[in-house]
C-alpha cells in the first residue's frame, strides 16, 4: 500500500503543472493606439486614439493567450481639431457608422516566456482583415503603486487602408499606415 501511494505521489510530481490563465484589463490611461500615414510624400502625419478598452489573457506555461482591443473612432486625434472632425467623416472612419476598431486575436505567439506576435482580426470601417501585431517591447511585474502584476507591450503592425475601403486621396495620401499600440493592462486578481 505503502509503495503505491509513493509511486502515485511520483507519479504526480512527473507531471506538468497545470497552466494558469491570468486575466488582465486594459488601462485606458495608459494605452494610446497611434497610426502615422505618408503625407503628399512630403511627411508623416500621425494621430492617435484616446479611447481605448480591452481584456487580455495570457497562459505563460502553456504558451499562449489572447486579446482583444477596443478603439474609439471618433476619439481620433491628431492635435488639428479641423483633421479631427474629416477622419471622422464618411471619408475616412466614418465613426457614426462605425463606431468602433477592434483588434482580436486567440493566437499569442511566444518567445520563451515573451510575447513575440500577436496573430489575429482587425475589424476598422465594416471591414474584418487579418493582421500580425509585432511586439518589439514585453514585460510583466508588480506595480510600484498599483501592488497588481500590470503588463506592457508595444506592438507594430503594416496595413493597407484601401483594404479596409478608406481610399479618398489615395493620390496624396499613402495606402501604406504603420500602426503602433503602446499597450498597459492590470492584473483582474
Amino acid at each position: 500500500m505503502k509503495w503505491s501511494m509513493l509511486a502515485a505521489l511520483v507519479a504526480a510530481a512527473a507531471l506538468p503543472a497545470a497552466a494558469e490563465q491570468e486575466n488582465f484589463s486594459i488601462d485606458p490611461n495608459h494605452t494610446f493606439p497611434a497610426y502615422e500615414i505618408g503625407h503628399f510624400g512630403y511627411s508623416f502625419q500621425r494621430g492617435r486614439f484616446d479611447r481605448t478598452a480591452g481584456k487580455i489573457t495570457l497562459d505563460t506555461a502553456a504558451k499562449k493567450g489572447s486579446a482583444y482591443v477596443t478603439m474609439d473612432a471618433a476619439s481620433v486625434s491628431t492635435g488639428v481639431p479641423k483633421l479631427d472632425e474629416n477622419l471622422q467623416s464618411e471619408d475616412f472612419f466614418d465613426a457614426a457608422k462605425y463606431p468602433q476598431i477592434i483588434f482580436a486575436s486567440n493566437d499569442l505567439v511566444f518567445d520563451g516566456d515573451r510575447v513575440a506576435s500577436a496573430n489575429g482580426t482587425l475589424a476598422m470601417h465594416g471591414v474584418t482583415r487579418p493582421v500580425t501585431f509585432t511586439l518589439t517591447y514585453f514585460h510583466c511585474g508588480q506595480h510600484p503603486m498599483l501592488k497588481k502584476k500590470v503588463c506592457g507591450a508595444d506592438m507594430t503592425a503594416r496595413i493597407k487602408r484601401s483594404e479596409f475601403g478608406m481610399s479618398k486621396y489615395l493620390s496624396v495620401l499613402a495606402d501604406e499606415v504603420l500602426l503602433r499600440v503602446n499597450v498597459e493592462a492590470m492584473s483582474d486578481s
